[in-house]
């Protein structure tokens, strides 16, 4: 009887000790959601905050309205054209005055309708991921900042601009990019904005596929070491190997010549996972 009653209060205390193990684990988890989650609504708040100061298409026709040398009583937005500061040195586009002057890593910002990706774009050309977990004020941000390759030039422009951003649970940053998976979703969002502090550009998605990065002794395709084509066949090979990629038909292509934009995101799938969406500029 003794020693049973040892076994029961035994069992009673590796009860208690699992209830309360299981209690801190599910009290540490809820404390990390919330903290994830509340970093997540600052940060799309700072954001929210950046919209703000760029000029809208309204704003410019107004501006031009009112300038002494206007002629004519309204603009049509297809008539206005990108007016420019200069600002130390770097000529930018009006509506980005304020946000490059707040940073001058800005270069632009990317807009996919309909869904939450609606950002401001970063470059440091001496330090390609300064802003993997920094945002726009350069703080620190699990989420961190949108930002392109150092081998992109939004200025000459490169053949093919890429642009980095972290798969964020909340849906948040880049995450929204593996959608494209579905052929349904790819038909309704085709088009991709860019405007940069140089000039204004819309997109048309071309492809969208799973890959990974590999590492240096792998000789296959690559898809994050294609900047500048040396001729129309290395350019040709670069979309073949995209279009190969993709598990449903996009029959729009593009050909040499065309300025490309690449979105890369992690993806799960495979170890150092990506998804990727390819889009050549249409306008």
């Amino acid at each position: 009887m003794k020693n049973k009653g040892k076994k029961i209060k035994r069992k009673q205390v590796i009860y208690v000790v699992s209830m309360i193990f299981f209690a801190c684990v599910f009290v540490c988890s809820a404390l990390y959601l919330g903290i994830y989650y509340f970093n997540s609504w600052k940060s799309e708040r700072k954001v929210d905050n950046l919209k703000e100061k760029i000029i809208t298409t309204e704003q410019q026709e107004h501006s031009q309205d009112e300038s002494p040398d206007s002629t004519n009583s309204w603009i049509s937005e297809e008539e206005i054209l990108p007016s420019y500061v200069e600002i130390d040195g770097t000529m930018v586009q009006e509506k980005f005055v304020e946000l490059y002057k707040l940073n001058h890593d800005f270069i632009g910002w990317i807009n996919i309708d309909d869904t939450a990706i609606d950002y401001p774009v970063m470059q440091t050309p001496d330090n390609e991921e300064y802003y993997l977990h920094k945002d726009f004020e350069k703080k620190y941000s699990l989420a961190g900042s949108l930002f392109a390759d150092t081998d992109s030039d939004i200025w000459a422009p490169s053949d093919n601009i890429m642009i980095y951003g972290h798969h964020m649970q909340s849906g948040k940053m880049f995450q929204n990019l593996t959608k494209y998976e579905s052929e349904t979703f790819y038909l309704e969002h085709r088009y991709i904005s860019f405007d940069t502090i140089c000039k204004d550009g819309t997109y048309e998605v071309i492809a969208a596929f799973k890959t990974q990065i590999y590492d240096s002794s792998y000789t296959g395709f690559k898809y994050y070491q294609f900047f500048n084509a040396k001729d129309a066949n290395e350019f040709n090979t670069y979309i073949s190997n995209c279009k190969a990629l993709m598990t449903y038909n996009i029959p729009s292509t593009a050909v040499y010549g065309d300025e490309l934009l690449t979105l890369s995101t992690c993806n799960y799938h495979t170890s150092d996972g990506r998804f990727v969406v390819v889009a050549k500029k249409i306008k």
